[in-house]
């Protein structure tokens, strides 16, 4: 498959019960949805900037939905999952002092490189056995599978569609798990989708 540029990409926060409790907060009673510019993606091998508006920024690795069809008007489950065009791995890359200073994410997650991505791959039939495993410098430091969600991929889709229409090539990353952690120059990230996706990326400091 051929990543487009997307339309939007739609984000969901606090979707893993551990990750929710690391960060100090509950699960949320519905989906938290926020968005990432277009402007933030970059891809395999180009480099993680480290702002200096932030001085702590932050690895979340994601299993991300790369839509194929249109999806609009509170589409049920089954239209969702028959509107993904493939899956692709995802770092939500987060300033994480600008997040806890404002209510909305817009500056916190926005940034210029703030969301590397790989290539999207076909979806397997088994979405909830998709394992995302994230590396910093080669270390382990995340690793979930999509069963683990607190809301699935297919209800996500569904959600999302009743407020936004999901265009192809729109980007849904679903959440990270627990094990998200400070990023500092000549660091090294790696999101994978075992056996399906990755990018992985280095972290320099702002020039």
């Amino acid at each position: 498959m051929t990543m487009h540029r997307p339309s939007k990409i739609v984000c969901v926060g606090r979707n893993y019960l551990l990750h929710a409790k690391e960060m100090g907060n509950d699960l949320p009673a519905e989906p938290l949805l926020f968005l990432k510019p277009p402007s933030s993606i970059i891809r395999e091998g180009e480099a993680i900037v480290l702002h200096p508006v932030s001085t702590h920024i932050e690895y979340e690795g994601e299993i991300a939905i790369v839509m194929g069809a249109r999806l609009s008007r509170a589409a049920s489950e089954a239209e969702a999952v028959a509107a993904i065009g493939g899956v692709v791995a995802l770092n939500d890359v987060t300033a994480r002092d600008l997040q806890k200073n404002d209510g909305q994410w817009a500056r916190a997650k926005g940034l210029d490189t703030f969301c590397p991505i790989g290539e999207p791959v076909p979806a397997p039939a088994d979405l909830d056995a998709i394992e995302l495993v994230t590396r910093l410098n080669g270390v382990e430091v995340q690793r979930a599978r999509g069963g683990d969600m607190a809301f699935r991929i297919p209800f996500l889709l569904h959600y999302i569609s009743q407020y936004l229409t999901l265009e192809p090539g729109d980007v849904v990353a679903t959440g990270t798990p627990h094990g998200v952690g400070r990023l500092s120059p000549g660091d090294v990230v790696e999101v994978e989708l075992v056996g399906l996706s990755w990018v992985s990326n280095p972290v320099v400091a702002a020039s």
